[in-house]
């Protein structure tokens, strides 16, 4: 770590100690060489890989436009604001988890369509229509049947 003050590259750690947040690391340091004191802090960053659209451009991941999805999908339906936050941690943690630096917009559609289908079917039917981009009354009939199959099981 380099010396603000007079950018000498050898610093020595006086104190370590856990931010009262707990989100940081607080080290107190010393300069080797004009003996002048300084804190850092380390934090976690955590990076959302780029989006890459249908159109091939690229952006950056924005949470608020998946909360924007689900809640257009579950319009009028009852569930709880706790589990919309729930799908949307999830959603987020398979992307973080998955290592990637780009997801193509459709995995995340069926990240939002997974979690749809659990919490409620109709949302998900919402979804999908206009996700899968329906064109026939078949197509819909298809969509019904998969979410009715799944609620026939055990």
């Amino acid at each position: 770590m380099k010396c603000p003050f007079c950018q000498h590259g050898d610093t020595q750690v006086l104190d370590t100690r856990v931010s009262e947040e707990g989100d940081a690391i607080r080290r107190r340091r010393r300069c080797g060489k004009c003996d002048k004191r300084f804190t850092t802090y380390e934090r976690i960053e955590l990076i959302m890989p780029a989006v890459v659209k249908k159109n091939g451009s690229r952006t950056e991941f924005a949470a608020d436009k998946l909360r924007g999805s689900l809640m257009l999908a579950l319009r009028k339906r009852p569930v709880a604001a706790a589990s919309v936050d729930t799908a949307i941690a999830s959603i987020q943690e398979k992307l973080l988890t998955s290592g990637l630096r780009e997801v193509d917009s459709g995995y995340i559609g069926e990240l939002v369509m997974q979690e749809l289908k659990r919490l409620d079917k109709i949302a998900y039917i919402r979804f999908a229509s206009v996700y899968k981009n329906f064109e026939d009354l078949a197509e819909f009939q298809d969509a019904i049947a998969e979410v009715g199959q799944a609620r026939s099981k055990p």
